[in-house]
C-alpha cells in the first residue's frame, strides 16, 4: 500500500476500453493505478517493476492468456492479489483461476459495479 493509503492496482487486460473504464472506476476510490498491459509479458514485467497491490485479470489477453500472468507473478511475488475480471465466467474458467490463487473472480458484463469493492477487499488483505 502506497504511504498515502491508496491501494496500487495493476490492470491486466485486451481492452483498452475497459482499461479506460476501471481506471476511472477506481480512480475515485483511494487507488492508484501503477501500470497497465494487454498481453502476458508486457503484464508480468510491468506487474513486477511496480509491486501493486492487486492486480485486475482479465481471462484473454492478446497473445496469451491471464492464468500465465497470474503464475509468473504467483511463483515470483506471492503477495500480489488477484482479482480476475472478465467475459469468461464459465465455471471452469471460475475453478481454474481461484484455484491459482486469485482471490476474487467476477463477470465483466453482470458484476462491474463490485469491482471496486472486490479490489479494496483484496488489497487490504495484501497489506500486513
Amino acid at each position: 500500500m502506497s504511504s498515502n493509503g491508496s491501494i496500487k492496482v495493476y490492470l491486466a487486460d485486451d481492452s483498452l476500453q475497459i482499461r479506460q473504464r476501471v481506471n476511472a472506476l477506481l480512480a475515485g476510490q483511494q487507488m492508484d493505478i501503477v501500470g497497465e498491459g494487454a498481453t502476458p509479458g508486457t503484464c508480468i514485467e510491468g506487474i513486477l517493476n511496480s509491486q501493486p497491490d492487486v492486480v485486475v485479470l482479465d481471462v484473454q489477453l492478446e497473445g496469451g492468456t491471464g492464468l500465465q500472468v497470474l503464475k509468473a507473478v504467483k511463483s515470483a511475488d506471492p503477495e500480489v492479489a488477484f482479482v480476475v475480471f472478465s467475459n469468461n465466467s464459465a465455471p471452469a474458467y471460475r475453478k481454474r483461476y481461484l484455484g491459482e490463487g486469485a482471490v476474487r473472480f467476477l463477470d465483466k458484463s453482470t458484476e462491474f459495479d463490485q469491482l471496486a469493492q472486490a479490489v479494496a477487499t483484496a488489497g487490504r488483505r495484501s497489506v500486513h
